[in-house]
Formats: C-alpha cells, sequence, structure tokens
C-alpha cells in the first residue's frame, strides 16, 4: 500500500482548528503505523502561499495551488471567518472544483461546505455545516440537501462536518476507512478522543440545546427538574410544582422550551446518564435508577433511541490510554 496524499485547502483568515484538528489525527495515525508507506502524506496548498494568516493569528506555510496537481486521495477544504471574501475568488473556487475531480474523497470542515457548494459540488448532495450557518447554507444553494443537526454528513464521495472540533470526528471516521475500526479506535485512545461519535449526532449538546425558559413558572420547574432527575416525577406533578394545571402547563412549557415536558425530562435524564457513564464506573443499572428510569430496560431503549448506541458501547468509546503507552508510541527528541 502507498501514502495516501492529502491536500488541504488554506487561504487567509481560514479557521487554523479546521485544518490543525485533522493534520493532528492524521498525523499521529502515521506515527502509531510506523510506516510512512501505509499512512498519510499531508500537502498544504494556498492561493496566499508561502505563508497563510488564520483567523486566530496562526500562521501556516503552505506551496501554491499548482502544487496540488495530480491525483489526491483525500481533498480537505476547512472554513473561517475569511470565508465571505473566499468565496468570491473564482480562481479558488475554479481549482477546488477540478481538485474535486481528481480526488478519491473531497471533505470540508464548518463553512469550507460553502466552498465546495460554491464550485457545483454538492448539487442534488447531503451536506451540512456548522449549525449557525445551515440555513444560509440551503438558502443560497438550494439544490444542496441541507443536514442542519448532524456532526458529519457522508455522501459519496463528499464528507461534509458541521465545524471546528468535528473535523476531527470525521477524520477519525476517515481513518476507520482506511485503516480499520481496531486501529481506528487505538488512534482515539491515543488522542483521548470520544470514540466514535455517530455522523448523525447531534451538533449541539442536550443541556444547550434545551434553553432555559423566559418565563418564571416554566424556568422553575425545568431546574426543579434537574433537581430531581434520580425521581420517577411525572408531568402532573412538575405542573403541580409550577402551580399550573397540567393541560395548560403542558401548552405553555412546549410553547416556551419548543419540546414536551415529557420529552425534555427524558432529555435531561440521557444528557445526566452520559455523564454518569463518562465520569463514573456505577454499574450501568445503577446508573438507569441514578436517571429516574424505572426500569433498566426503559433506560436501555430511550438511550439507544437517543444515540444509537447502547450504554455500555458509550462508556466503552470514552476510555482513555495510559502514560506508559503514551511514552512508547512519543517520537523520540
Amino acid at each position: 500500500m502507498t501514502h495516501r496524499r492529502i491536500v488541504i485547502v488554506t487561504y487567509e483568515g481560514c479557521q487554523a482548528l479546521d485544518v490543525t484538528g485533522p493534520v493532528e489525527v492524521l498525523d499521529t495515525a502515521n506515527r502509531l503505523l510506523g510506516d510512512a508507506e501505509s499512512g498519510y502524506r499531508i500537502d498544504f496548498v494556498s492561493p496566499a502561499a508561502p505563508l497563510v494568516r488564520t483567523c486566530s493569528g496562526v500562521v501556516i506555510a503552505a506551496d501554491p495551488l499548482e502544487a496540488g496537481e495530480g491525483p489526491i486521495d483525500t481533498l480537505l477544504v476547512p472554513g473561517g471567518w475569511g470565508l465571505h471574501d473566499t468565496l468570491a475568488d473564482r480562481a479558488l473556487v475554479s481549482w477546488i472544483g477540478k481538485a474535486a475531480g481528481r480526488s478519491r474523497r473531497v471533505t470540508s470542515v464548518c463553512g469550507g461546505s460553502f466552498l465546495l457548494a460554491e464550485a457545483g459540488l454538492l448539487n442534488g448532495r447531503r451536506a451540512t455545516t456548522h449549525w449557525a450557518y445551515t440555513d444560509d447554507l440551503a438558502r443560497r444553494y438550494p439544490e444542496v440537501t441541507v443536514e442542519s443537526d448532524s456532526i458529519f454528513v457522508w455522501d459519496e464521495p463528499f464528507i461534509t462536518s458541521a465545524g471546528v472540533s468535528t473535523g476531527i470526528d470525521m477524520t477519525l471516521a476517515l481513518v476507520e476507512e482506511d485503516h480499520g475500526a481496531a486501529f481506528a479506535l487505538e488512534l482515539a485512545r491515543f488522542l483521548v478522543l470520544f470514540f466514535r461519535r455517530h455522523g448523525g449526532e447531534s451538533q449541539v449538546s442536550a443541556l444547550l440545546d434545551a434553553q432555559f425558559a423566559d418565563t418564571s413558572p416554566i424556568r422553575e420547574a425545568q431546574e426543579w427538574i434537574l433537581d430531581n432527575l434520580d425521581r420517577p416525577v411525572s408531568v402532573s406533578q412538575i405542573a403541580a410544582h409550577a402551580n399550573m394545571s397540567a393541560r395548560n402547563f403542558a401548552r405553555v412549557f412546549r410553547r416556551e422550551v419548543g419540546m414536551t415536558p415529557g420529552q425534555y425530562l427524558e432529555r435531561m435524564r440521557i444528557a445526566h446518564a452520559r455523564k454518569l457513564l463518562e465520569t463514573t464506573d456505577l454499574p450501568i443499572r445503577q446508573v438507569a435508577r441514578r436517571c429516574g428510569f424505572g426500569a433498566p430496560e426503559t433506560f436501555f431503549r430511550s438511550f439507544g433511541r437517543a444515540l444509537e448506541v447502547t450504554p455500555a458501547e458509550y462508556r466503552h468509546r470514552f476510555q482513555t490510554i495510559s502514560a506508559s503507552s503514551f511514552a512508547e508510541a512519543a517520537p523520540a527528541r
């Protein structure tokens, strides 16, 4: 097997982590593989070569776009605050379109999907971008089916990721495709990453997604729910705490929170369960009890429905590696 050529397009004002996140995953994969011929060769190209200033001030050394000619295994296009001006760079957009035709896979991080769409590459395909810009992507490129709540979308040969850290999730999935799940798990452990966030997992955490209501009775009810997640409470009990009838409470709660009281309660229980699975060694049945699930079977169904993995799988994927393993794999200086 020969090395896989990764070409990363950079431009003034791109997001540093959109570039360095995937690069660190690929570079660490090379170090763990130990054989450059079975790993990745990373090339940076840019219309702003030789030095490209990212939006955070980090400077990336890059070659001119011409250096990106020839066959490409994976083309990666990042997003960033400089994206607006870059979309008007017709020469770069045209180059991306042509380079995609020479690539086995074409990927983007965050707003990089706008550049792919501007080049006409995503027409008739599914794609995503950062949650704050999904509406803009759908409005500007109506021929693209935008999935607003996925961390990355795989519509071969295109893989678009939501933003910033999700580029790491996407790159880990690429490594898994290239080298298998066992190696990807080893890589995730080495990088102390979650292996693996499902591409369809929500971009926004449950606690952030379920914002607190504006009015005092509903907000206080939400706070009461969070303080009583270990109890098998009913919607009627929550309504009584808010001094409202169950019917009126359910109507007002849904209007202000965007979901029913029952949906909110289950979502918060799942969020609490995730924290316990990540940070404790409690038996899974005890986790279920502490999160207010009357029966373990109910917990397993709810957890699987929400995250598409079992509680045991979720816990396993959050494992880390030992310091000795890190020392053994670290490069000599």
